[in-house]
């Protein structure tokens, strides 16, 4: 009896360190649900703007596409609101500077709700061709109109369209940012080193983005669903043995009531798994950032 007592107590350190292995989320969470709002409404531009019938000339006015982005701060941005607040769930908003000088007291209230803030430049014009200096002021603009407006500094930015420069990183490491979502290469977050010192992505996931879905490859509420679904159930199988996490995002202009509950339904399923839970993308950020087992790419230690 004497050796078992011993042999237990021998073998006590490293079922801890197991059980620590395996600890890939906050109070051993299992899967990590990471919900986006994008707040792009009103930041288009007054000509050309893309739209579900794409790009009209410029020297004509576009009355109809301008209608489908007005739907994004008129219902589409309260109705998630709503629906956020009754299944309890808390989201990253992507907020354009100039969506959020348009329509002020929306941004507000989206932090109000309890949400994150988070940049996504100074209008959807894209920054790709821009130089460094112009890049960099553009995205200060971005930062600077969100918190003027809803007396919260950004501390993640989501480049107009996905698409950023060699010089993005940098930039945000210059102006204080926490973390960056537009390298899709893992679904988990990971850091990598600028300037020396390491920097937070946290994934997006663009099959999972419900324009996408929706109003460029003209997929239905049914399709939506499953996708949602699918992916969410390998992430879950997934989980047992590594750090995953699932990214949704959701359009102001695109959440008409039926795609509004494709995703609730979905919220609701994710909720009654085991180990489920749902992070804003700066808490995400920190976590990682803190952890030792987060993956180090670049040479990082």
């Amino acid at each position: 009896m004497k050796n078992s007592t011993a042999l237990g107590l021998a073998m006590a350190p490293l079922a801890q360190a197991a059980e620590t292995a395996r600890t890939f989320w906050p109070g051993g969470a299992r899967l990590v649900v990471s919900l986006s709002m994008q707040f792009e409404t009103g930041a288009q531009p007054e000509r050309g703007a893309n739209g579900p019938w794409g790009q009209l000339d410029p020297k004509y006015p576009d009355l109809a596409t301008a209608k489908w982005y007005e739907y994004g701060y008129k219902e589409g941005v309260p109705r998630l609101l709503d629906m956020y607040d009754r299944r309890g769930v808390k989201i990253t908003s992507h907020m354009v500077g100039l969506a959020v000088e348009k329509h002020p007291q929306l941004a507000k209230e989206i932090v109000q709700r309890g949400h994150e803030a988070s940049a996504h430049g100074e209008t959807w014009a894209p920054i790709y061709m821009l130089s460094r200096e112009q890049e960099k002021a553009t995205i200060e603009q971005g930062m600077k109109s969100v918190e003027r407006v809803t007396g919260v500094r950004p501390l993640g930015f989501n480049a107009p369209g996905m698409r950023a420069t060699p010089n993005t990183l940098e930039i945000l490491r210059e102006l204080g940012f926490l973390y960056y979502t537009d390298d899709l290469s893992r679904d988990e977050p990971f850091l990598v080193p600028v300037k020396g010192k390491p920097f937070v992505i946290v994934p997006y996931t663009f099959q999972l983005n419900d324009y996408q879905n929706y109003e460029n490859r003209w997929r239905t509420c049914a399709d939506f669903a499953g996708e949602l679904k699918a992916e969410f159930d390998a992430l879950y199988a997934e989980s047992e043995r590594k750090r995953r996490m699932i990214s949704i995002a959701a359009h102001d202009r695109v959440a008409r009531p039926s795609r509004v509950k494709v995703l609730e339904d979905f919220i609701v399923y994710a909720q009654r798994r085991p180990g489920v839970v749902f992070m804003k993308k700066e808490e995400i950020a920190r976590f990682a950032l803190a952890s030792p087992q987060t993956i180090r790419e670049g040479g990082l230690a």
